[in-house]
């Protein structure tokens, strides 16, 4: 029995009821699905090729940077329409040729601040029109991140988005303590440290509010987690934490279930293994991976350009000869593959360290 056995939608993008049950299994299985931050079609194509070669499910998720990056950046976003233009056109993207892949995939948003509420605003837009034409929402989940605002506004934020949502059965994701370090743009490299450790009275709470409107939600609960990659022992990961949120809950409840919450680990490049390995048992069901994953990307190109260099400075003539075309070396084709080659070999060990392959 694999993932698919479980499903309605065995290839593709999936929503709701599916999404649940994947990730279900998930903690039934004890693994969990990397989460991979996508720009462009190019890492989109990388990241699922793994997941295939893997026979593992992936989520693919854009952040409102990577968004407005895959609308181009010479495309005006004062008002976050770059973000939303370019979330859409990744999403139908996504969903035209996820099937050709012949694996499930999650398709998300990643964090959302107070100050980009807009742009979970215009997505929300475009998945009620897709809901409305074709009896689900254009993306599978979303991401609310008000982790630095006060914990009641954030939950009832929250609570209103995800009743927004629930109509159309898709997730949302939430973060309660904040995420350390600096991605895309947001800077939390200064907060107080007791700021990356959530509570598990905070996780009850969510639970409780959350609950009542709809079952597909999960918690970014912190622990220690900080954005990007740092030296060893600069940051205190406490995935143990994770084992108290959910106890908690199940002693508050009188629930059967040992895991009630579906978490999230964010911040997972630079994590070792066994981080992973303990946050998974407590009932993680998505890592966030995206610092490893741009410098494999890079590393495919620049290798190719420093091996390939005296084929590639200029359009006639290279070591075999002055008369020698290199359009077949300087061809986007050819090096953009390099990269995809290199960020696909990150992914699939991702997907090993997770225990997600072979999960189909």
């Amino acid at each position: 029995m694999g993932v698919t056995d479980v499903l309605s939608v065995k290839a593709g993008v999936i929503y709701g009821e599916d999404v649940k049950k994947l990730f279900e299994y998930c903690q039934e299985k004890n693994f969990a699905i990397p989460a991979i931050n996508v720009t462009s079609s190019s890492t989109v194509v990388a990241a699922l090729e793994a997941a295939r070669d893997k026979k593992s499910p992936i989520i693919l998720q854009m952040s409102q940077g990577g968004a407005a990056y895959f609308a181009g950046k010479g495309v005006s976003n004062g008002k976050q329409e770059a973000s939303i233009a370019g979330a859409v056109a990744g999403a139908h993207y996504i969903r035209a040729v996820a099937p050709s892949y012949g694996i499930p995939v999650v398709l998300h948003t990643d964090h959302c601040a107070k100050k980009l509420l807009p742009w979970l605003d215009g997505m929300l837009d475009a998945d009620e029109a897709w809901h409305k034409d074709k009896g689900e929402p254009l993306f599978s989940s979303h991401m609310i991140d008000l982790s630095e605002e006060e914990v009641d506004f954030n939950i009832q934020t929250t609570a209103k988005y995800l009743k927004r949502a629930a109509p159309m059965k898709q997730w949302l994701e939430m973060e309660i303590g904040i995420t350390g370090g600096e991605e895309d743009g947001v800077n939390n490299e200064d907060v107080d440290n007791n700021s990356l450790y959530t509570q598990p009275e905070d996780i009850y709470n969510i639970y409780q509010t959350l609950s009542p409107i709809s079952p597909y939600f999960s918690i970014a609960a912190g622990f220690g987690n900080v954005h990007g990659v740092y030296k060893p022992g600069n940051v205190k990961l406490h995935p143990e934490l994770l084992s108290k949120h959910q106890k908690y809950v199940k002693d508050k409840t009188s629930s059967k279930k040992e895991k009630s919450v579906f978490l999230v680990f964010h911040g997972g490049s630079g994590s070792s293994k066994d981080e992973f390995k303990q946050a998974i048992s407590y009932g993680v069901v998505k890592v966030n991976l995206d610092t490893d994953l741009q410098y494999a990307y890079l590393t495919g190109i620049r290798d190719y350009v420093l091996n390939k260099k005296d084929y590639l400075m200029k359009q006639v003539g290279n070591p075999d000869g002055e008369d020698k075309p290199n359009k077949k070396y300087y061809d986007p084709r050819v090096w953009v593959r390099e990269g995809e080659k290199t960020m696909s070999k990150r992914v699939m060990e991702a997907l090993d360290d997770f225990n997600a392959a072979g999960q189909l």
